[in-house]
């Protein structure tokens, strides 16, 4: 050690000038090189005990542009000196000399100020910094991650939520801030998630909004409240609208006039399949049908390549038809749809377009009068053969529909012979079916 120490005594004995603008200047930047290279041959050696007396001196001679590593070394050296602590005051003192060190580095250098502050969040969580002073804690993540941002560490956002909703169930923070700081931390995940759609990165997303959830700031009022100014402001910015999309749908303020101008506003911007669907439910529960069934159609033709969800959708469409609009022609060309995007929903979609036969009211004769209930069975039977489980209902239905079959003598007058081929056409439908009748 004693070479090295004369080789760094030589070293600023040849170059003064380096020693002056780096170093400092005089006794002192001798004494700040001698000391760096003393801490820094302890810590190769892993040598904590003996490294931290140099590693003080360095820091308190060197300036600090003598040497990012000096800070980086001393987070290195300050947590083992924590661990080493026997005392709350004195781990306390060590760990506020780490956060020191930390806003040092960030202060002279900060390309790398995000790394540093990524750093200091972790040792805030991992030592628990300030526990008992949750509003220093609070302002401390603020004030991170208002630098770091989408590059924070996703446990960073979590625990800063966290901080967050425990000063609100205190009475220290208001609705507003909470509400306020949620909306910072989900902007900044959903640009990280954009980047690199991390695993950790989506947890912590999640972690977030449940947490926000669990803290009982998110009343259908409050959002109201608090997102209906920033709507106003900004009816155009998709992460405002996302946010207020998602936390009125989590909370079931699916009824106010805000989570639906939310909802169209989103689906303009960028439209998708659920947020088509969103809107078909929305004016469905206020009687917008026209509207409603336009919105399902909308999220059908955006599903793409997903055929089980459009098929969901045809199937829903075919039942709104029949059911809201009583468009029986519109009812059975979406079932039949949603059976050929996917034949596991084709028992469901047979039951349905049996019930629209079996229910329309035909015009005729004796026979076309009553020539849909044989398309109706027909349907039934296909819907058991094609889902066992909805034998029970798609046979008493059929047993319902059957009563209606013509008599035997009737049909012979209009020439309909059992076992025949019959073509029926009714409101807009046609199909081919077989006659029967009642003997």
């Amino acid at each position: 050690m004693k070479k090295l120490a004369i080789f760094f005594l030589a070293f600023a004995a040849t170059f003064p000038a380096l020693a002056q603008s780096k170093y400092g200047s005089g006794q002192d930047s001798v004494d700040c090189i001698t000391n760096l290279s003393y801490y820094k041959e302890y810590l190769k050696q892993n040598n904590m005990a003996d490294a931290i007396a140099p590693w003080r001196k360095a820091v308190a001679l060197c300036p600090p542009a003598a040497s990012q590593n000096m800070f980086i070394d001393g987070g290195k050296l300050l947590r083992w000196q924590y661990t080493q602590a026997k005392d709350a005051a004195r781990r306390a003192a060590v760990l506020d000399s780490l956060m020191l060190i930390h806003d040092i580095r960030v202060a002279h250098y900060p390309k790398n100020a995000v790394t540093a502050l990524n750093n200091k969040a972790i040792d805030i969580i991992n030592y628990k910094w300030r526990s008992n002073d949750p509003r220093a804690l609070f302002d401390g993540f603020k004030n991170i991650v208002a630098v770091t941002g989408p590059s924070s560490q996703p446990v960073v956002f979590a625990t800063y939520m966290k901080t967050d909703a425990d000063l609100y169930k205190d009475g220290i923070l208001d609705a507003e801030t909470v509400m306020d700081t949620y909306n910072n931390i989900a902007g900044y995940i959903d640009s990280a998630l954009k980047e690199n759609p991390d695993a950790q990165m989506l947890s912590a997303k999640q972690d977030v909004e449940t947490i926000l959830g669990e803290c009982g700031v998110a009343s259908c009022d409050n959002l109201i409240e608090v997102f209906t100014p920033q709507y106003e402001a900004k009816p155009d910015d998709k992460a405002t609208l996302s946010t207020i999309v998602k936390l009125l749908g989590n909370n079931d303020c699916l009824d106010c006039d805000l989570y639906l101008s939310a909802v169209e506003k989103l689906h303009a911007i960028e439209p998708t399949a659920s947020t088509a669907y969103f809107l078909y439910k929305l004016y469905s529960s206020r009687d917008q049908l026209d509207e409603a069934a336009a919105s399902l159609l909308d999220a059908i033709d955006l599903c793409g390549d997903d055929t089980k969800t459009a098929a969901d959708y045809c199937f829903e469409l075919g039942t709104f038809y029949y059911k809201k609009l009583q468009q029986n022609a519109d009812a059975a060309n979406a079932a039949l749809k949603a059976i050929e995007l996917n034949e596991a929903i084709a028992g469901k979609c047979y039951l349905l377009l049996g019930t629209i036969w079996g229910c329309m009211k035909c015009s005729g004769n004796e026979i076309d009068s009553r020539a849909q209930f044989w398309v109706a069975v027909d349907y039934m039977n296909k819907a058991t053969a094609a889902d066992p489980s909805l034998e029970s209902e798609a046979s008493s239905l059929s047993a319902q529909y059957r009563k209606y079959f013509p008599q035997q003598a009737d049909a012979f007058m209009y020439d309909a012979v059992d076992g025949n081929s019959y073509t029926v056409s009714c409101s807009g439908l046609r199909a081919t079916t077989t006659v029967r009748t009642q003997k």
